[in-house]
């Protein structure tokens, strides 16, 4: 009986990964705030602060493309979930969440099939937003093992930030605080070590620079791509997924469980 009973949840978990992503594929909130977003963004700072940020001399560890890159992958995938959050309170308030919870299915399957989507789609943006960085001028110098490495970081992070986004999305507020949630992870990409050095930081905001969790984790995918310190701001970047799943893990379950009956 265990068995099955597991079965069911990670088949009942695919299909709604699957379910997941085809909706969003048809949501022009999420393909925005996932792919053309990113897109722009990097273009952006690319195209308009890359020559005054570098420093001219032909030194890749100066080239800002190197924090770009990371800190737009980190920012698209966390502003990403936004979409997908609205989405969650949509489905709350039309009865979605009701109508599946009275299904023959494991009651888990709904958030960790959202949980694998939502990896899944950070992945996606986080391809796009390396070859666009390679088209750019980054360069891998760890090879293979560097581009994989850059493509698990924000994979990492996502995990972390589900169970906040969906705590968020099945609250009876979720839909006005999702949009405060993602005018922070707009206002974090100025304060953090992809957008300038911590150096350049007043010295009394360097600390909350350099420990926020999209420095640790833009210094985690810097040193797969450029080289440096790999292990210490990947092991703060797990910490800090892990920190935000022990905190808002169980208020995910309890919200999830209190809108599906509703």
């Amino acid at each position: 009986m265990n068995d099955i009973y597991r079965g069911s949840l990670s088949a009942g978990s695919l299909l709604e990964t699957g379910r997941l992503l085809r909706r969003w594929s048809r949501q022009p909130e999420v393909i925005t705030t996932t792919l053309a977003l990113p897109i722009l963004l990097l273009l952006m700072f690319d195209l308009v602060l890359g020559k005054s940020l570098g420093s001219g001399v032909g030194d890749a560890a100066d080239d800002p493309i190197y924090g770009f890159v990371p800190m737009i992958a980190i920012a698209g995938a966390i502003y990403g979930s936004t979409g997908t959050g609205s989405s969650l309170f949509k489905e709350r308030e039309s009865g979605l969440l009701r109508r599946f919870w009275v299904l023959p299915i494991h009651r888990a399957t709904g958030l960790v099939g959202r949980l694998l989507a939502e990896c899944v789609r950070a992945a996606v943006a986080t391809v796009v937003v390396l070859l666009l960085g390679v088209v750019l001028g980054l360069r891998f110098e760890h090879g293979w093992a560097g581009m994989l490495g850059s493509l698990v970081v924000p994979i990492i992070v996502i995990a972390g930030f589900t169970p906040l986004v969906v705590a968020i999305g099945v609250s009876a507020v979720g839909d006005k605080v999702v949009e405060l949630f993602a005018i922070l992870v707009l206002l974090a990409m100025f304060f953090n070590t992809g957008f300038v050095p911590v150096q350049d930081y007043p010295g009394w905001l360097q600390p909350v620079v350099r420990y926020q969790p999209m420095s640790c984790a833009v210094d985690a995918m810097r040193g797969f791509t450029l080289g440096g310190a790999i292990a210490t701001p990947l092991l703060y970047t797990v910490a800090w997924s892990a920190g935000l799943v022990a905190v808002f893990g169980t208020l995910a379950v309890r919200g999830y469980r209190k809108a599906a009956r509703s």
